[in-house]
């Protein structure tokens, strides 16, 4: 049983140094540079899958604990890697679309119809790139009505 636990925990930690290097790059390349008004703590903890986690900690825990030395190391700096790629503009911009971007979307308040696509969809806004106006708008979540695609 502490085998368990103990894989689980160097997985924690090590999953959550890829995340933050991951949600860093985003955050540099693509939240600040779309000038989206959201804190980082806020971006990291509202974009978890606590399920996925907690399965990529186990793996990466037993992976990095028990196997072997060569196999763990290399796994580990590939990963490091991978994550901090999004450092780089061009990938941390990339990645943050694939992440957060929904593109094609219409959305409606009382008086107005949106069409455009959602850079990011926070807790009480949404910033919103309008095809119309050709300029980033922020609709606030509680006046829209729907949303469809």
């Amino acid at each position: 049983m502490s085998k368990i636990i103990q894989a689980f925990l160097a997985g924690v930690l090590f999953t959550f140094i890829l995340d933050f290097f991951l949600f860093l790059g985003i955050k540099l390349n693509y939240i600040d540079t779309n000038n989206i008004d959201v804190y980082y703590n806020i971006l990291f903890a509202d974009n978890q899958n606590i399920f996925l986690y907690a399965i990529v900690s186990f793996l990466f825990g037993f992976l990095i604990i028990y196997a072997n030395h060569k196999l763990s190391i290399s796994t580990a700096i590939v990963f490091t890697l991978l994550a901090s790629s999004t450092l780089i503009s061009p990938i941390g911009h990339k990645a943050g679309e694939i992440l957060l971007m929904k593109k094609n979307v219409t959305l409606h308040d009382d008086k107005y119809s949106y069409h455009g696509d959602i850079y990011y969809n926070g807790r009480k806004s949404i910033a919103f790139y309008d095809y119309e106006l050709k300029k980033v708008i922020i609709l606030k979540k509680n006046r829209l009505k729907e949303t469809s695609k």
